[in-house]
């Protein structure tokens, strides 16, 4: 989403969980919502490991090395300490919206699209002219 050269606005229409709140928080500073009675899940990311014990050793420290990466972007785009990312994901940790917009997820909660769709400089589809 960063590579798109426009703003991309996230919405929290019910539930954003897991992959979803990174997702929900990467959207473009002030452009990040919620609706009031979204909810937010933010957890370390898990993986099925299994094989021998070199091997399973390997898909740890690959797993670890993506969880820090993400943890560091989570830090980044919400404004919290890394240390506190890291201790609130240890463990399923939900959020309302207002705990979200505190935290940094999103930067507002909203009641209707109106309010987060941008303006149409002209009336456009079928019937525009009408």
């Amino acid at each position: 989403m960063r590579l798109v050269p426009c703003d991309v606005a996230t919405l929290a229409l019910g539930l954003a969980c897991s992959a979803w709140q990174f997702l929900l928080s990467a959207g473009a500073p002030g452009r990040r919502y919620a609706l009031p009675h979204a909810r937010i899940l933010m957890h370390q990311g898990s993986a099925g490991i299994g094989g021998s014990a070199v091997e399973i050793e390997l898909q740890a420290d690959d797993l670890r090395h993506t969880r820090d990466i993400v943890l560091g972007i989570i830090a980044s785009d919400t404004g919290q300490p890394l240390e506190r990312v890291f201790e609130d994901s240890l463990h399923d940790r939900w959020y309302s919206a207002p705990e979200a917009r505190d935290y940094g997820f999103v930067d507002a909660i909203v009641g209707s699209f109106d309010e987060v769709m941008p303006d149409r400089a002209l009336p456009i589809g079928i019937g525009a002219g009408r």
